[in-house]
């Protein structure tokens, strides 16, 4: 029975880290707890089987195993995109949009629907904070949906998984620790997990517009006395072509001295010259525009003009994630002040939760180091790749194998648990069957999204039950009675989203270019093709017969041939040097 326990001691040891998390205890102090004392078992079986590699003197690498993760200059973005996204939060850039947006879209049928996914998509790529962008909407949105007879399921599951595009779009935080723990850059990681994030938004309008066909009645258009800023829309369409105008004009403009940078300066200065006569047009009362174009104008520039403070300068080489994070950060803090709304109290609020999570991140990926150092002792790490490379389809069965293992742990593990554990073991089997890590990063990033969704577990759905009614109350605009949301039916809104997310996952193994793109078209040459010659050396005459015309004189001593002597200028035979004694500079 020890042979048995000290054979097989990997797999008992994964084993017990799943019963200790059902049992309720913390992960992270599971993981240090489980990795401790399967190291104490392991050291004392050692001398019964080969597979065990633990030693007591092993544990003096720990220390240098936790300063490495203390001094990983890549997390520091956590901290950074957390604080961000907590003080636009508070600062009511979120409502702002919401009303603005839905005013936008509020005549169409469904169109607080679009307007939360729209606003839920641009949170997600300034705050990539997912309970801030589903806490923020659930309060604003879900009593305006419910005041003008949105069905209580469609209007729960579009607000929570609206909420988890924060999870995939970037600056996500999880494709940052999914980054860290795949070795790879999270620039890259934010590169390639783009248009897989803009897909799964048009997938969920898409269902939004199937839904507005089939349940007619499930989501109504605004009525006119609440559509406050009332129309034009060719207002602002003809203020977006004026700014188009502006920016190709700047653009030409600048071609000459800027380059290839003359494009995004251009747009840079169309976007503000407009931004600029919005501002002017409103607060001199000319009314040029109309003021839903000014409402729109005016609300929507400040966070795209954050998104590419953020993204743009990742993207473009200027900055790093932990850089574009703290420009994040600062660029937050002058939004929120520029409104008024900028305080002691809410750089408080902002700073206790960003520690709040940053520590528990810590704590986890600590736990996960303990973990991990007695797992590769025990040659864990070889047996879980021997599993999954050992499953039937290849490549192919791998995917599939993993994506059904994610999906189903994520009922009980939220990401963070799952990138810190699952994702270095299921690591270096990807990399063995040459699959592209940034790629697989992604993947497992879209399908870690449904961890926010799946009932009854799901973090996005507790914290849209956490601010939805849970009484009836009196609606201060209509004076009617509103029914509370139950808890049943936040859950099965949900459902139809985890299925648009189940469908992502297929998606993106079906068209891996959305995630490749990031590797960009390359030089379009044939490194087969490549053909280096020596000058100096020919190809005729014998020789060695080396590739790419390197010759030798004389025949090839490895096919019998002779080396001859090589004729002087005055017709002498020469010999040739003696390469069997040093050479004399004497």
């Amino acid at each position: 029975m020890i042979e048995f326990i000290a054979e097989n001691l990997a797999p008992i040891m994964f084993v017990s880290l799943i019963v200790f998390l059902l049992l309720g205890y913390p992960v992270a102090f599971s993981l240090a707890a489980n990795g401790l004392l399967f190291f104490i078992i392991g050291v004392e079986l050692a001398p019964l089987s080969d597979s065990i590699n633990l030693s007591w003197p092993l544990l003096n690498a720990m220390p240098e195993r936790l300063w490495g993760v203390m001094s990983n200059d890549t997390l520091l973005a956590i901290p950074f995109f957390t604080f961000m996204g907590i003080v636009l939060e508070r600062s009511g850039m979120a409502e702002d949009l919401l009303d603005t947006i839905g005013q936008l879209f509020g005549p169409i049928r469904g169109g607080l629907a679009y307007a939360v996914i729209f606003v839920g998509a641009l949170l997600a790529a300034t705050t990539g904070v997912v309970a801030a962008s589903v806490i923020a909407m659930g309060l604003i949105s879900l009593p305006i949906m419910l005041r003008y007879g949105y069905d209580r399921r469609v209007a729960s599951g579009v607000i929570a998984a609206s909420g988890t595009l924060a999870q995939i779009i970037p600056p996500s935080l999880v494709l940052i620790v999914l980054a860290d723990q795949l070795g790879r850059s999270v620039g890259d990681m934010y590169a390639g997990a783009l248009i897989p994030g803009l897909v799964l938004t048009g997938l969920y309008m898409l269902y939004i517009l199937l839904m507005t066909f089939l349940k007619r009645d499930s989501m109504p258009a605004l009525p006119l006395e609440a559509r406050l800023l009332g129309s034009g829309v060719t207002s602002l369409i003809i203020a977006l072509l004026v700014a188009a105008g502006f920016a190709y004009a700047a653009h030409v403009y600048l071609s000459p001295t800027q380059g290839a940078n003359a494009d995004i300066l251009g747009a840079t200065c169309g976007v503000a010259f407009i931004y600029v006569v919005a501002l002017v047009d409103k607060t001199m009362n000319i009314n040029m525009m109309s003021r839903l174009a000014q409402q729109v104008i005016i609300v929507l520039i400040p966070p795209l003009a954050l998104i590419f403070l953020v993204l743009g300068t990742i993207f473009l080489g200027i900055a790093t994630p932990t850089e574009g994070g703290a420009m994040g950060a600062v660029g937050a803090l002058v939004m929120a002040a520029a409104k008024g709304r900028l305080s002691m109290e809410v750089v408080q609020s902002a700073l206790a939760a960003t520690t709040r999570l940053s520590a528990f991140v810590l704590f986890i990926l600590i736990g996960a180091r303990v973990f991990s150092l007695t797992f590769y002792g025990v040659n864990g790490h070889l047996w879980v790749e021997h599993l999954l490379v050992s499953m039937p389809g290849g490549e192919t069965g791998f995917l599939i194998g993993v994506n059904i293992l994610v999906f189903f742990l994520a009922f009980f593990l939220d990401f963070f648990e799952l990138a810190f554990i699952i994702v270095p073991l299921l690591a270096p089997a990807a990399d063995k069957l040459g699959i592209d890590l940034i790629w697989f990063g992604v993947l497992l990033g879209i399908n870690m999204q449904t961890s926010f969704m799946h009932p009854p577990f799901g973090f996005a759905l507790f914290y849209l039950r956490s601010v939805a009614a849970k009484v009836p109350y009196l609606d201060k605009v209509t004076g009617k009675v509103t029914q509370p949301v139950t808890t049943g039916q936040i859950y099965w809104g949900a459902v139809p989203f985890v299925g648009i997310q189940i469908l992502m996952v297929g998606l993106t193994i079906m068209f891996p270019q959305m995630v490749m793109h990031y590797k960009g078209e390359g030089t379009g040459i044939d490194p087969a093709t490549i053909k280096i010659e020596v000058p100096g050396f020919g190809d005729n005459g014998g020789g060695l017969g080396l590739p790419g015309g390197l010759q030798l004189p004389g025949g090839n001593p490895l096919e019998g041939g002779e080396q001859k002597p090589v004729g002087g200028a005055d017709g002498e035979q020469k010999p040739t040097n003696d390469l069997s004694t040093p050479p004399s500079f004497n």
